[in-house]
């Protein structure tokens, strides 16, 4: 560092500053301090740098599944958001183990805090969390012992639900997440607001597992007067439209269908896929961030809601009957 401070013309002090991503620096002198540290080979020694703050710049990130779409793709946004603010991550899947244990793993890994996905969320708000262990949770509710990032869940649902509605179908079936999962639970909240205030008839859901396999097979459920389906995601929504084409039943001239997540292949459905999009990028760099601030600086803990938005395609359409 020493070295590098020299040959740039700066203090060590600001060499530091470059090194861990702080906003007190000009980018004048940022780019020369980054052009000394290229020319000499610099990288940082992350044992030693451990030693001197008493932090590791690694997080961990604790899930039940990486199998399921969401959680896959939020594993890429933390991953690309850790990297970006200089910060090393360490996976931790739940399988047969208690969430506590997962905690101590990663404490033994000595992570400076965590970020816990969807359904692991649960267990975390009845788990003992070490005191040094800064946590920050995707997709829950808001709570006093950690810091919530979630999804405007029902708000996109209720987008869905109306749009379908205004196309002038009498009411919208839901075919719902797990019972207990939070995104499942506030997608079924805004669908049923949507038609609470259509005052619209409300279905009985038909619950599904997230999985394509689960919505062909409650797809296959779906009364006969049905006209338009809501679907908690996408993925779901593709098993249904496969029950619907082995039935017969025309997307959307004969039933409408709406997914949520707009998953990278929705365009690519057939026929394209109406849907919601959830900003995974968005929620996984804004629970880096919020992580990284408690840890470099602790505070009360906050929510952070990420909008999401409706995305017309084919599937939907007017109803004919």
């Amino acid at each position: 560092m020493a070295d590098v401070a020299a040959r740039a013309g700066v203090s060590g002090q600001t060499v530091s500053r470059v090194v861990n991503g702080s906003p007190r620096v000009d980018p004048g002198t940022r780019e020369r301090v980054e052009a000394a540290m290229e020319e000499l080979g610099y990288r940082m020694h992350r044992a030693a740098r451990a030693l001197r703050t008493g932090r590791t710049q690694t997080i961990g990130l604790v899930a039940t599944t990486l199998a399921t779409v969401g959680n896959s793709r939020m594993l890429q946004a933390v991953a690309d958001a850790a990297a970006s603010r200089g910060y090393a991550l360490v996976v931790v899947t739940l399988g047969a183990d208690a969430i506590d244990v997962a905690f101590e793993r990663l404490r033994d890994q000595g992570v400076d805090g965590a970020v816990v996905l969807n359904e692991a969320t649960v267990p975390a708000q009845g788990a003992a969390v070490p005191d040094d262990l800064h946590l920050v949770v995707v997709d829950a509710p808001a709570a006093d012992r950690f810091d919530v990032v979630q999804t405007a869940h029902a708000l996109g649902a209720q987008e869905a639900t109306r749009h379908l509605l205004g196309l002038g179908h009498r009411t919208v079936h839901h075919l719902a997440g797990p019972a207990g999962s939070f995104s499942a639970d506030e997608r079924e909240r805004g669908w049923r607001a949507a038609l609470a205030e259509a005052g619209a008839e409300t279905p009985e859901p038909l619950r599904g597992d997230w999985t394509a396999a689960s919505g062909h097979l409650r797809g296959r459920e779906l009364p006969a007067d049905a006209t338009a389906v809501f679907a908690a995601n996408d993925q779901m929504a593709l098993g249904l439209l496969r029950a619907l084409a082995s039935g017969g039943r025309r997307v959307p001239e004969d039933v409408s269908v709406v997914g949520f997540d707009d998953v990278a292949d929705a365009a690519d459905y057939r026929p394209p896929l109406t849907t919601v999009r959830q900003d995974f990028d968005a929620l996984g760099a804004r629970a880096v961030d919020v992580l990284v601030s408690r840890i470099e600086a602790p505070a009360a803990p906050q929510l952070a809601v990420i909008p999401a938005h409706l995305v017309v395609r084919d599937s939907s359409g007017l109803a004919s009957r």
